[in-house]
Order: C-alpha cells, then sequence, then structure tokens
C-alpha cells in the first residue's frame, strides 16, 4: 500500500482490559542507590551495574554488546554512540539526545525513556520488553523486524516511524503523533491506537490487524481501506 492515510483523535483513553483490549504491562523501575561515572565514553561488552550518566557526553562513544543495569542516563548526548547488541535492563533514560545512535539488534527490558530528542535512531532487530517511551521527539525510528512487547509510547512525537516486519503485542500509543508510519509487513496483537492525537500512517494500513482504533479514526481510514481492496467511493 503506497498511499498515506491520516487521521486525528483526541477522545479519553481506552478502559484496558474491560472493553477487550489486553493492556501493556508497564515498567516498574525502582533504581538503588547509584554511583556517578567518572570515565570517558564506554567500553565494548562494559558491564555497567548501578551507574548513574548525568550529562555525560557519549557521542560516538564504542560500547557494543554493553550491558547496562539499575542506570539512569540523564542529558547525556548519544550522537552516533555505537551500542549494537547492548542490553538495558531496569534502567531509566532521561533527557537523552543525539543522531545517529546505533542500538540494532539491541535488549530493552523494564525501561523507561523520558522527554527524549533523537534522530535516526537504529533499533532493526531489537527487543523491547516493557518498556515506556514517554514525552519527547524521535525521529526516522527505525524498529523494522523487532519485536516489542509491552512497550507504551505515551504522549511523545514519532516523526516517520518504520515498523516494517515487525512484531508488535500489547503496544499501546497513547496521546502522541505518529506522523508518516510504516507499518509494513508488521504482525499485531493487542495494538492499541484509539487515542492517537494524530494518526498519519504512510505504508501498511492493510496491516492493521490486531489493532484497534476508535470510531472516528475507522472513518478516516475508510478511504484507505477502501483503496487496499479496490472499491472505488464515487457521490
Amino acid at each position: 500500500m503506497g498511499g498515506m492515510a491520516r487521521t486525528g483523535n483526541r477522545s479519553g483513553r481506552g478502559a484496558g482490559a474491560k472493553d477487550g483490549v489486553t493492556p501493556a504491562r508497564r515498567p516498574e523501575v525502582r533504581l538503588p542507590p547509584l554511583v556517578e561515572y567518572d570515565g570517558e565514553g564506554l567500553e565494548p561488552d562494559g558491564d555497567y551495574d548501578g551507574v548513574r550518566f548525568e550529562g555525560t557526553d557519549l557521542a560516538e562513544a564504542s560500547g557494543p554488546g554493553a550491558r547496562f543495569m539499575d542506570c539512569e542516563l540523564r542529558g547525556c548526548a548519544l550522537d552516533r554512540a555505537e551500542l549494537v547488541r547492548a542490553r538495558f535492563i531496569d534502567s531509566v533514560l532521561t533527557g537523552v539526545r543525539g543522531v545517529g545512535t546505533d542500538l540494532a539488534g539491541a535488549s530493552l527490558r523494564d525501561v523507561e525513556v523520558l522527554d527524549a530528542r533523537l534522530g535516526g535512531v537504529q533499533l532493526h532487530g531489537a527487543v523491547l520488553e516493557r518498556v515506556l517511551v514517554r514525552g519527547g521527539k524521535i525521529d526516522y525510528l527505525n524498529l523494522r523486524k523487532a519485536r516489542l512487547k509491552d512497550v507504551v509510547f505515551e504522549g511523545c512525537v514519532l516523526s516517520e516511524p518504520d515498523f516494517g516486519e515487525a512484531q508488535l503485542v500489547r503496544v499501546e500509543f497513547r496521546d502522541c503523533v505518529l506522523k508518516r508510519a510504516d507499518f509494513s509487513s508488521v504482525r499485531m496483537e493487542s495494538v492499541d491506537l484509539r487515542t492517537v492525537a494524530e494518526l498519519d500512517i504512510a505504508r501498511g494500513v492493510e496491516r492493521l490487524a490486531g489493532a484497534v482504533i476508535s470510531p472516528s479514526q475507522l472513518m478516516e481510514l475508510a478511504p484507505a481501506f477502501a483503496a487496499q481492496i479496490g472499491v472505488r467511493v464515487e457521490a
């Protein structure tokens, strides 16, 4: 499907399981007392446990395979940081910023990403489980062939996100903006789109099976659905 479907909805939040939608399980991150990071850059396969990175410049840092457990990254620069196959567990990333951060094949479990300002983040082939992305703006997010389970996008702006061939299970988009989203060949199960403030689908509208949308979104998506099955609508 090469056309574009755009719809907006500012209705109240969905009620969750009682109306047939299985809600995502949100992360419950409780950080222990942390040790301030006083090093420079990152180490490949580095092991960071209970560390706070406060305003650390990690631009172009090379830490493929690094593990971050019970960590906080606050106000860090992540431009072109190489974090391929990195693992983030029980961690919080607040106000991180950067362009071209490479997290291909990374694993995020019980992670909160708050007020991030990122562009061109590579998360293709990544695994996200119990992840909350709240606030901020992420441009050109690459989640191709990623696996998302119990993930919530809340109050954030996702500009041209690529979910191509990804698997989404119990994923909620809450009061956020999706601009020119690519859902090509995506697989969805219990995906809640009802409270998306702006739903703009560039590709893959035919792959919304397994998603829940609002009545107003259905009306606005109707022309795209009709075009997908070859129905002409004329007065």
